[in-house]
């Protein structure tokens, strides 16, 4: 099966790499210490520890395949020396929404999203709304909370 497209910022693709460093050279020998130690215990049948260290084993294992894959696929968003006249990947973006309130985001990718941080997925509702979108346009984006009507006012 083919991997997505993962689209990450510079700081983010370097996010992932250095947690699959240390997954590699940390968490993985440590968890195999920890295989060795429950089998000296106490064999590997109807033994918890051994079970959990195990557990632990695929966890890591799995999560090193994860961020393989998207490094792999890895799509980098650049930032660019002139802001954009429409709304893309990696754009800062001003709205208003339909009570008058400013509202500050940032279109990233979803591995990066953050909505407390203002980093959105441009797979969100919002962030699939805005894509494309121009200074003065108006959008309305299904969220979980009902539709939100929102009105870009700058595009950094």
């Amino acid at each position: 099966m083919a991997q997505k497209e993962t689209f990450l910022t510079p700081e983010g693709l370097e996010k992932l790499k250095a947690e699959l460093e240390h997954l590699q050279v940390v968490r993985r020998p440590q968890v195999a210490e920890q295989i060795h130690r429950a089998k000296e215990l106490g064999g590997t049948v109807d033994n918890a520890e051994y079970d959990d260290a195990k557990n632990e084993q695929a966890f890591v294992e799995g999560r090193i395949l994860t961020l393989e894959g998207m490094i792999k696929n890895a799509t980098l968003i650049e930032e660019a020396a002139t802001p954009s006249s429409f709304v893309k990947l990696g754009s800062k973006v001003r709205v208003r929404n339909q009570d008058g309130e400013e509202e500050h985001y940032t279109i990233v990718g979803s591995v990066e999203a953050s909505p407390s941080e203002g980093r959105i997925s441009n797979e969100s509702p919002v962030g699939s709304a805005l894509l494309g979108k121009r200074v003065g346009d108006k959008v309305e984006a299904q969220a979980p909370a009902g539709t939100l009507k929102l009105k870009v006012i700058a595009i950094e």
